[in-house]
């Protein structure tokens, strides 16, 4: 099966620089975050990660109930991405990731197991899968 969707995104000038897709859809400026020294005032790239992945993981929820009895509607879902920036100790740095999902209209058990099949299919979990623990937390409501 071939590639089902592409996008290209260039950055110019690192953390202080600007985001800009080639179709012009985005167009960002971004800032290094006051909490890391920064002056802030623009996004950052974990803020961008964690509105990619919020999104992403929300979809992957909702394809995989589907064909199921309960299914989540897009107004049923809600998915808080909290990203972090740590040190690694050599010198370089790596990401923490939690992800608060809140289903609407069904029990706790079912919802977490529908949060557990959508972290298998997520393309953000599966990438990050092995490499970033992600942190997974569920609540109805």
């Amino acid at each position: 099966m071939g590639t089902l969707y592409s996008t290209t995104v260039n950055a110019v000038g690192g953390r202080n620089g600007t985001v800009q897709s080639t179709d012009g859809l985005l167009d960002l400026g971004l800032a290094m975050p006051s909490g890391l020294g920064g002056k802030g005032g623009a996004t950052n790239p974990e803020q961008l990660f964690a509105a990619g992945y919020a999104a992403c993981f929300g979809n992957a929820v909702i394809h995989i109930t589907r064909n199921k009895e309960q299914k989540i509607k897009d107004d049923d879902v809600e998915v808080a991405a909290t990203v972090g920036l740590v040190p690694n100790g050599s010198g370089g740095f790596t990401l923490t990731v939690a992800l608060d999902v809140t289903l609407v209209g069904i029990d706790q058990p079912t919802a977490e197991a529908i949060v557990a099949e959508a972290h298998k299919v997520c393309p953000y979990s599966n990438a990050t899968r092995g490499n970033i623990d992600v942190v997974l937390g569920v609540k109805t409501r």
